[in-house]
């Protein structure tokens, strides 16, 4: 996918409502990361409008026959959905990458085919589950029938915005619900281009809605519908446990979130080809300029090694080109915003002060004057009390701990808080299988650090890391619930 200039990118400022957009007065500036400049307005959908949305959705669910036809009708139109999202790519990948962290190349050679492959995934699913026949007496008939909850609240997160959006409203869809989704305000209108092609592939209006506006406002009245059956959320901790105290406020429904990280990536003297896992570990923080849940931000190495690690990690640092995402060259992502990119700087200056030493990065970098982007950082000397190795930083930031064996490891890898995943690099099956038991995390890489495409992996947190799972055959499940039916047919006694 070639450059192309983010000024001839045009946007929708709109809901999209019934299968149609929804026009409405602009409020929120929606500004390029890559450059800091305005490029759109956005709406905020007010309580009355979310109300609209989700009972055009309900009624859609009521009466379209969405979740009522064959499943394999249904898993046709998804999938003609996710070969008319492939084909839109030149059109989908610079909407997505201009207003967003997303470089072009990545958007297209991953996002886009990423999207669409999980959508053919969830998709199959629609014809292969559907409840159990249960053991009882043989005068008796007992079953689970699955059936979809109804509307699904869906919120997804800037960072990865069709990819994220896709995880959310795949496996509700291929379940037969109905979703009504709110995108970040960050990033809005990739998916609003997604509910078009919906439309264009068969779906019924109104089975997807997408309204627009902040968690504040917009999201809270989503969360706290009536109509809305279940949420499912990606963001942070701390949004995560305002959206459970609002669903408990509103009336209990399920939630699924997948929230903050503070990964581990454990190093054992004894990996294969250190030189490749100094690469891997300085893609798993500086990819997408460490703007990623479960980048690998901790890394806990061994002692006799660190050094040759850490140099080698300081290396690929160095080989990173800050860049617009409209720029095929690109390989540095820019912070989400400048207000971001000096958050992090904070954090990196406060555990400096409490005696953090920098070894590589540590500075805001330079580009132009615009945007906001920072260095790929690396901090040694830290400890377990210091803000970079305790929170979530959300950028390129590597803490560095030593170890001398196993359970020095393992203890330095327990984070109190979070546990959304880990990296293990060892050639000793033994001691990879001890640290898989030992660690608290909802995903463990062994001798690599990022996902697959294997969709069937599900992906999702222990601890304040979140709960449920995307992706996955538990992600389908979680979108059903399931209806206890039993049935007597013993003939009566005579008189």
């Amino acid at each position: 996918m070639p450059s192309f200039h983010p000024d001839q990118v045009q946007v929708h400022s709109a809901h999209f409502i019934g299968g149609q957009y929804v026009a409405a007065s602009a409020a929120l500036e929606v500004r390029r990361p890559s450059d800091n400049r305005a490029y759109a307005s956005l709406p905020v959908a007010d309580a009355e409008l979310v109300d609209r949305a989700v009972e055009n959705a309900w009624q859609a669910f009521k009466t379209s026959n969405w979740a009522r036809q064959a499943p394999r009708d249904r898993a046709r139109v998804l999938r003609r959905w996710a070969d008319l999202i492939e084909a839109d790519a030149a059109q989908l990948a610079p909407l997505e990458a201009v207003g967003s962290t997303r470089p072009i190349a990545n958007a297209a050679a991953w996002d886009i085919p990423f999207t669409a492959e999980g959508i053919r995934f969830f998709a199959e699913f629609a014809d292969k589950e559907g409840g159990d026949v249960a053991a009882t007496r043989s005068d008796q008939f007992g079953m689970t029938v699955a059936e979809p909850y109804g509307v699904i609240g869906a919120i997804a997160p800037w960072n990865f915005p069709l990819v994220m959006a896709s995880w959310k409203i795949a496996p509700a869809l291929a379940a037969g619900n109905a979703v009504v989704l709110k995108p970040s305000e960050l990033t809005p209108f990739s998916v609003l281009r997604l509910a078009e092609l919906a439309i264009a592939a068969g779906m019924p209006p109104g089975i997807f809605n997408v309204i627009q506006g902040d968690g504040r406002v917009t999201g809270d009245a989503l969360v706290r519908h009536p109509r809305i059956a279940k949420v499912t959320f990606t963001g942070s901790t701390r949004t995560g446990s305002a959206i459970m105290a609002a669903c408990a406020h509103s009336g209990t429904k399920p939630v699924t979130l997948e929230l903050g990280g503070k990964s581990p990536q454990l190093v054992f003297a004894d990996a294969p080809d250190l030189d490749k896992v100094a690469r891997m570990v300085a893609g798993a923080i500086a990819g997408n300029a460490g703007q990623v849940c479960v980048a690998g931000s901790r890394l806990i190495v061994q002692r006799s090694v660190a050094d040759l690690v850490v140099a080698g990690i300081a290396q690929a640092f160095q080989a990173l080109r800050p860049g617009h995402t409209w720029d095929q060259d690109s390989t540095l992502s820019p912070i989400i915003s400048p207000a971001d990119a000096q958050r992090i700087d904070g954090m990196v200056q406060r555990s400096v002060q409490a005696g953090a030493r920098i070894a590589a990065g540590g500075a805001l970098a330079p580009f132009g004057g615009e945007g906001a982007f920072y260095q790929p950082t690396i901090l040694t000397g830290v400890g377990a009390d210091m803000e970079a190795v305790r929170d979530e930083i959300f950028g390129p930031v590597l803490t560095v701990q030593t170890f001398d064996d196993d359970d020095e490891a393992l203890a330095l890898a327990d984070h109190p808080a979070y546990g959304l995943a880990a990296g293990v690099h060892t050639a000793d099956i033994g001691r990879v299988l001890r640290c898989v038991r030992q660690l608290e995390a909802g995903t463990v890489w062994v001798n690599r650090y990022g996902r697959s495409d294997d969709f069937v992996l599900p992906t999702g947190g222990f601890k304040r890391s979140g709960m449920g799972k995307d992706l996955g055959r538990q992600a389908y499940e979680a979108n059903l619930r399931h209806k206890t039916v039993l049935i007597d047919f013993a003939p009566e006694s005579g008189a």
